[in-house]
């Protein structure tokens, strides 16, 4: 059993509130619990996180080696387009990743088209609403149980 860390950043606590023609009608609760029930299905703990805060983030990959946590499956919201810091955070703690966005970053404004993740993400999914958490979850188990090929997710 591996732990993972479910990271949710900025305005995300707002889902199901929020422009629910781009972000639908499920709130982060519904998000929390399909990730916690995915990843037992798969004989993993799942741990979940949210902030406004780019530094709570930040402390909490820092803290995730620590914390024994194996795979992040994150979605930075806006802090995806702007925070070197928690890139930082990650190259600092060696700890793979999986970046999902509920909206299709981009087919939307200009400077949604650059994330500071990407590049070192194991994986982006984007665009798929909350079913981006559901694979994420289905590609994480794989690349933690199958040497990290994530060529055949079942």
């Amino acid at each position: 059993m591996s732990n993972l860390l479910l990271l949710n950043g900025a305005n995300l606590n707002l889902l199901g509130q929020r422009e629910t023609g781009i972000y639908g009608r499920d709130n982060l609760s519904d998000v929390e619990n399909l990730v916690r029930i995915r990843a037992k299905e798969h004989g993993h703990n799942a741990v979940c996180f949210q902030s406004n805060s780019e530094s709570e983030l930040v402390e909490a990959v820092q803290n995730a080696p620590s914390q024994e946590i194996s795979m992040v499956i994150i979605n930075p919201g806006g802090y995806t387009h702007t925070s070197v810091a928690l890139r930082d955070a990650f190259l600092a703690v060696s700890l793979p990743f999986i970046e999902v966005h509920i909206s299709n970053i981009f087919s939307r404004e200009s400077f949604r088209h650059k994330s500071y993740l990407s590049d070192i993400a194991i994986g982006v999914i984007s665009g798929l609403g909350i079913l981006g958490y559901r694979l994420a979850i289905i590609a994480a188990h794989q690349w933690l149980t199958e040497k990290h090929d994530t060529s055949s997710v079942d």
